[in-house]
């Protein structure tokens, strides 16, 4: 959307232009006044796609190319799992997949298990309460 802004832009200017020609017989402070209406709107069409619309369409891309990321390693390490890998192996299979920037080392990845813990694991007692 926001790489067709200015083609609006230049839409608006042209139909501007058109429409202050169709004035032709008019003194020429309307004229004036008519181009430059024209001028505003290829303005604003060049303002909104590159001050507005495209950064914020970039942000969104690059969130929901973070996000998939993520799902993708999700998706890694379960399929890996499933085809009879050892847990760190899927585990591995999946950290893979991450940016090298995102991509925790195998250490900090295992001090992090490590510390979370199921509520199973937490409190081995709570499946004999049920």
């Amino acid at each position: 959307m926001g790489d067709s802004l200015p083609a609006f832009g230049i839409v608006a200017a042209v139909m501007g232009v058109v429409n202050a020609l169709g004035a032709a017989d008019r003194p020429a402070g309307e004229m004036g006044a008519l181009i430059g209406h024209a001028m505003v709107g290829t303005f604003l069409g060049i303002l909104l796609a590159y001050g507005f619309i495209s950064p914020l369409a970039s942000r969104i891309r690059q969130r929901s190319s973070q996000q998939m990321k993520m799902m993708e390693c999700i998706k890694t390490t379960l399929l890996s799992s499933m085809n009879g890998y050892a847990p760190q192996i899927a585990v591995e299979f999946g950290r893979k997949t991450l940016f090298l920037a995102d991509r925790p080392s195998f250490i900090e990845l295992e001090e992090h298990v490590r510390q979370v813990r199921t509520p199973m694991q937490a409190n081995p007692d709570a499946m004999k309460e049920e």
